[in-house]
């Protein structure tokens, strides 16, 4: 480091030139926490921030390529702590922050990581598979929750007022604590289709730290997973968990949970009766309507006059018989004139009917008819009423 006489003035290059040249290589890994603000992300991927706390600030950024690697945006009021190196910006005379890696910091994290498996879950159509439903009298429920719990009270409580013929099956597990998420995904195991038709999974009330096992990405991948529906019912109503996401149904409160699972054993005897009797009703009726539709059936006149339907059937005959006599008589007509008028064109062409007029033929002894005065000595003359020879 050049050293500059105080006797001498130096320029404002100069002394920041020193101070960078002092603070860089004594500062080359720092790991710093604080709150951020001031938070402005730059169209080229760069992140500029301030971190600060109760009495002093500091001006940071975080460079794009370093940028890539983070797991959450920054935000403003974010706990973070930050590792890089300090660098002084020599153009404002300002000492920075230049960020490498950032981790978030207590309740800020656990959000940060929830929400990083709700993205990862939601990619995946965890959340988006179809829903399923049970059937309306189930013959088995199964119940995940605590042994002791007051959710298992309340489940038991609604289920022997609305049902108490149906058969609830407990699978006990510990809700909350560091074994809560083997003990909900164990118990999620034990789930039979055989003997469940439903599974209700859930706790009463608490605090948020009290249900972070029902965020557990192995508890919502086996309600998911389930061979029959699920109903979540986690917390009051307030609290949404990624377990209630995944489930096929969510209830505000285990009670909730109980009334959609088992059916109101008073209510199904009332739609009963009522179905009774909107059947009865309706078979009346179409009793009723059957019954006029025969009566109209029995009183039509074929029925109560067969006669009539024959008498269609003579008429028809009659007027065919009918039909066929004139059209019989006219072919006979026709075929007799045809004859007389074929008779009289025969008779025309008789060579002997013109004898009768004064004329004859003659004809040789052969029998032919003679044209010639030469033609032959002896000649019969063929008269209307007789045949005389003749000798030239």
């Amino acid at each position: 480091m050049t050293s500059v006489s105080v006797a001498e003035p130096v320029s404002v290059s100069v002394l920041v030139g020193q101070i960078k040249a002092t603070v860089e290589p004594a500062f080359r890994t720092v790991w710093v926490q604080g709150e951020l603000t001031g938070v402005k992300h730059h169209p080229s991927g760069h992140w500029y921030f301030a971190l600060k706390d109760e009495t002093a600030q500091l001006r940071g950024v975080l460079f794009k390529g370093s940028a890539v690697r983070l797991a959450f945006p920054l935000k403003d009021g974010m706990t973070v702590a930050m590792r890089g190196r300090l660098g002084v910006y020599e153009r404002d005379g300002q000492t920075q922050l230049y960020a490498e890696t950032v981790e978030a910091l207590g309740a800020g994290a656990q959000r940060l990581a929830l929400e990083a498996l709700y993205r990862q879950l939601k990619a995946e159509g965890v959340f988006d598979h179809p829903k399923r439903s049970w059937p309306r009298i189930p013959h088995g429920v199964a119940v995940i929750t605590a042994e002791s719990g007051a959710a298992r009270r309340d489940i038991e409580a609604v289920a022997g007022r609305r049902c108490p013929g149906i058969r609830l099956d407990l699978i006990p597990a510990v809700v909350q604590g560091t074994q809560a998420v083997d003990a909900l995904v164990q118990a999620l195991a034990h789930v039979d289709p055989a003997r469940h038709a439903v599974v209700i999974i859930g706790r009463g009330g608490g605090a948020t730290e009290d249900l972070q096992a029902f965020n557990a990405e192995a508890v919502v991948r086996a309600v998911a997973a389930s061979p029959v529906p699920v109903i979540s019912a986690v917390g009051h109503e307030i609290d949404t968990t990624l377990t209630d996401l995944a489930a096929d149904r969510r209830a505000p409160t285990p009670s909730a949970a109980a009334e959609l699972a088992i059916p109101d054993l008073a209510a199904l005897q009332q739609e009963f009766t009522q179905a009774h009797a909107r059947f009865q009703t309706a078979w009346h009726a179409y009793r009723t309507r059957l019954q006029d539709r025969w009566q109209r059936v029995a009183q039509h006149p074929l029925i109560t006059n067969p006669a009539l339907l024959a008498e269609g059937y003579r008429l028809r005959w009659e007027r065919g018989v009918e039909r066929w006599d004139r059209a019989w008589m006219t072919w006979v007509e026709r075929r007799r004139q045809a004859v007389a008028l074929m008779a009289v064109r025969v008779q025309a062409l008789d060579p002997t009917a013109i004898l009768g007029r004064g004329y004859a033929y003659v004809t040789n002894a052969a029998g032919q008819v003679v044209t010639a005065a030469t033609a032959a000595d002896t000649v019969q003359v063929h008269w209307h009423d007789g045949t005389v020879p003749y000798h030239r």
